[in-house]
């Protein structure tokens, strides 16, 4: 493992100082044709969760905590005659319930964001004004693939997902991990749900295989370990892979409809396309990301 962040590999600078699209930077041309050869018959599948409502009369906004809810809503309507349905929606958009991108700019360590950027640079009182997730809004496109690590069923409570357990995933399904890819992770975990057991996360170990595999993003079931996974760093998966790494994450994925399509296909890859609403000045959006076959 990689113990300490001072000794973990950084992307800062390699693309710029004022770099803004993180990892994203690795889907080339040659990816992107890459992840469109694998469409032969147009069959979509959804890596978002199905996000429950709440009354937002019922209280205030709610909290970063599984047993409520991050959409809050109140019908309204317009006009009299015609009259048509609306709403007004609070979104908790870091929320275990809501399938989110995180932006570059979300995790501050030291008082820096990627790529080393001064936090009172990157955000003020009105949003996020280096480093948002609009910066997604033109939609991320490249290969998929899906490293399921515990097939027809869930990982043992606390396990630190290894670089020896993506090799193993990826041996079974039979894939090459390449530089641009999309990288999408079963683990059979809910968070919700399974709120209050012990959360399997990546190690900084695995991290690390991202970035010698040249991952562009991630989106998997987990992420980063709850509570912290002993002798590691804690939040490996924030706090290297997205603070010194500019590592996409795709938060509260979800890969059962995956897997199951993956099975029945006979093949773990997939064209990967992910994009954000073009809303300004945020740390994170929901994403509904798609894997096409």
């Amino acid at each position: 493992m990689d113990h300490s962040p001072a000794e973990f590999p950084s992307n800062w600078g390699r693309w710029g100082d004022a770099d803004e699209l993180g990892t994203v930077n690795l889907i080339t041309d040659e990816a992107r044709a890459r992840g469109v050869a694998q469409v032969r018959t147009g069959l979509s599948v959804s890596l978002a969760r199905k996000t429950p409502t709440a009354p937002l009369s019922g209280g205030p906004m709610a909290a970063l905590q599984a047993t409520t809810t991050g959409v809050q809503t109140i019908m309204s309507f317009t006009g009299s005659q015609p009259m048509a349905m609306a709403e007004l929606m609070l979104v908790t958009t870091h929320h275990p319930e809501v399938t989110h991108l995180d932006a570059l700019s979300h995790m501050v360590v030291d008082g820096q964001v990627y790529p080393g950027i001064p936090l009172a640079d990157s955000a003020g009182p009105t949003g996020v004004t280096r480093g948002a997730a609009d910066v997604f809004a033109g939609g991320i496109v490249t290969r998929g693939v899906l490293l399921d690590l515990a097939p027809g069923g869930k990982l043992a409570d606390g396990h630190g997902v290894t670089a020896g357990d993506l090799d193993a995933a990826a041996a079974r399904a039979g894939v090459e991990v390449e530089e641009g890819d999309a990288l999408v992770v079963r683990a059979g975990w809910d968070r919700v749900p399974d709120h209050g057991r012990a959360l399997p996360g990546m190690t900084s170990g695995a991290v690390r295989w991202m970035h010698d595999h040249g991952i562009s993003i991630y989106a998997g079931d987990i992420g980063d370990a709850a509570p912290p996974i002993q002798g590691d760093v804690p939040g490996a998966l924030h706090r290297l892979g997205l603070l010194r790494l500019g590592l996409l994450l795709v938060d509260g994925a979800q890969a059962e409809e995956l897997a199951a399509v993956c099975e029945e296909q006979g093949r773990y890859a997939f064209l990967f396309v992910a994009a954000v609403p073009r809303i300004l000045g945020t740390t994170g959006l929901p994403v509904n990301p798609l894997a096409i076959f």
